[in-house]
C-alpha cells in the first residue's frame, strides 16, 4: 500500500500554464454579475474541475449539492415544530449545507445533475436560485449560484427543464479542448487569467448596456417575451423581461472588463437565446456607427467602415436620411459618400443605395458630376447579375 500511495502522489504532480479560456471568462463574468449560471455539457468533459479551478481562483469554499437526489423539502425547509405553533408557527429548517454557507458569508453553492432532478425538486429549487432563500434562512450576498446539467439525451434518467427553472440561468455550453486535454494528461494544466473589471469604465459600461439593450427592443418589442414553442427549448435560455434584466447586466459586466466578442456573445446567446442575441450583438456593432447626418454636414472629411456589412449599413442610412428630408445639397452630399465608398470598398456595396437614391431625385434637381464615376460599377454589377440569373436557366 506504500508503493500505491507513492504512485498516487507521483501522479498528481502537475504543474499549470498560463493559457486564455473563453469558457472561464465568461462564467466568471456571470458569477461576479449575481447571475446564477448552468453549465451544459456532456457527462466527464470537466464542469466540476472548472468549478474548482473558479472557486480557488476566488478563494470561494466550494458547495456541491447534487440535486437529483434530495426531495423538495430539503430544498424548501423541514417543518419544524415547536412549543406553541398556534403562536410561533412551524419554521421550516434548512439543511446543514446551508448553514455553513450562512456562516461563512460567502461561497460558490454548486447544484450539479439539474437536468436529472424531478419536476418536484426543480419546483422546489426555484426560490433557491431567484430569491436565494433555503428554508428559513436567506443566503447572504456573497454567495453564489452555478448549476450543471447534462443533455437529456446523456442524462441518467433526465427530464427537460421547466420554463420557470430555466429563464432564471445563464445558459453556458461547456466543451472541452483536444489540446488542453492531452497537455494535461501530460502534467501541465492550462491556468486561466480571470477577468479583472476596470472602475474607471463602471459609469460608462452601465450607461452603455442601457443604452444598447433598450435601443434594441424599442425597435423588436416582440422579442421583449417569446416563449418558446418547443418543449426543449423552453428548457433553454429565451428572452424575456428577466432575461433581458440578466442581458443587461452581462453586458455592462463585459463592457467594464473588456471582454472580447466571443465571450460575450456566450454571455448574450445564453440568456436570452441564440435568435435575439445575435440580433443584440448586430446592433451592438451599429451603435458605433457614425450618424448619418453628419456625413451628410461634411462628406469630404467621412470616415467609413472597414467591414462589409456595417458600410453597407452606413450607407443605407444615408440614403434613408435623404429620404425622409430630400434636399438636393443633401442629394448630392450622399452621391459624394457613395463615391467614397467606391474608392474605398468593394464596388457592389454602392450599387443598391445607388438605384434608390437615384430614385429620389426630383425634376428640378441637376445631377452631380459624381454620378458618372459610379455609372462603371452599378453597369458592371448589372451585367454581373444578368449573367448568372442566364447561367442559372440554362443550368
Amino acid at each position: 500500500m506504500d508503493a500505491a500511495a507513492d504512485l498516487l502522489a507521483l501522479l498528481n504532480l502537475t504543474t499549470t500554464e498560463p493559457r486564455p479560456d473563453t469558457q472561464l471568462e465568461a462564467l466568471t463574468l456571470a458569477v461576479s454579475a449575481d447571475l446564477p449560471v448552468l453549465l451544459w455539457g456532456e457527462p466527464g468533459i470537466g464542469k466540476t474541475a472548472a468549478l474548482n479551478q473558479l472557486a480557488d481562483a476566488l478563494e470561494l469554499p466550494l458547495t456541491t449539492v447534487i440535486a437529483s437526489v434530495h426531495e423538495p423539502s430539503d430544498f424548501s425547509g423541514l417543518p419544524v415544530v415547536g412549543d406553541d405553533p398556534a403562536v410561533q408557527g412551524i419554521p421550516m429548517a434548512p439543511p446543514d449545507w446551508a448553514v455553513r454557507l450562512v456562516r461563512a458569508g460567502q461561497g460558490l453553492l454548486f447544484l450539479d445533475e439539474l437536468s436529472t432532478a424531478p419536476p418536484a425538486v426543480q419546483a422546489a429549487l426555484l426560490r433557491v436560485v431567484l430569491e436565494r432563500r433555503i428554508g428559513a434562512l436567506r443566503l447572504p450576498p456573497g454567495v453564489r449560484i452555478v448549476a450543471a446539467a447534462n443533455p437529456r439525451a446523456s442524462a441518467a434518467d433526465g427530464w427537460e427543464l421547466s420554463p420557470p427553472l430555466a429563464n432564471r440561468f445563464v445558459h453556458l455550453q461547456w466543451t472541452y479542448d483536444h489540446d488542453v486535454v492531452v497537455r494535461g494528461l501530460g502534467g501541465t494544466w492550462p491556468r486561466a487569467a480571470l477577468p479583472r473589471l476596470d472602475s474607471g469604465r463602471l459609469p460608462d459600461a452601465v450607461a452603455f448596456a442601457r443604452r444598447a439593450v433598450c435601443g434594441f427592443l424599442t425597435t423588436r418589442s416582440a422579442l421583449v417575451h417569446q416563449l418558446p414553442k418547443n418543449e426543449a427549448r423552453r428548457g433553454g435560455p429565451w428572452p424575456s423581461p428577466r432575461s433581458w434584466e440578466m442581458t443587461l447586466r452581462l453586458v455592462a459586466f463585459a463592457t467594464a472588463a473588456g471582454g472580447s466578442r466571443e465571450v460575450l456573445s456566450m454571455l448574450v446567446r445564453g440568456t436570452v437565446g441564440d435568435g435575439p442575441g445575435l440580433e443584440l450583438l448586430a446592433s451592438l456593432d451599429r451603435m458605433d456607427l457614425p450618424d448619418p447626418e453628419t456625413l451628410l454636414a461634411d462628406p469630404g472629411s467621412a470616415v467609413l467602415p472597414e467591414r462589409g456589412d456595417l458600410r453597407q449599413a452606413v450607407l443605407d442610412g444615408v440614403v434613408e436620411a435623404v429620404r425622409k428630408r430630400p434636399e438636393q445639397s443633401r442629394w448630392n452630399a450622399a452621391w459624394s459618400l457613395l463615391v467614397l465608398a467606391l474608392e474605398t470598398g468593394a464596388p457592389d456595396l454602392v450599387v443598391v443605395p445607388a438605384a434608390t437614391l437615384a430614385a429620389l431625385r426630383r425634376d428640378d434637381w441637376q445631377v452631380p458630376a459624381a454620378i458618372e464615376r459610379l455609372a462603371g460599377a452599378v453597369s458592371l454589377s448589372q451585367r454581373a447579375d444578368r449573367a448568372a440569373v442566364g447561367t442559372g436557366a440554362r443550368r
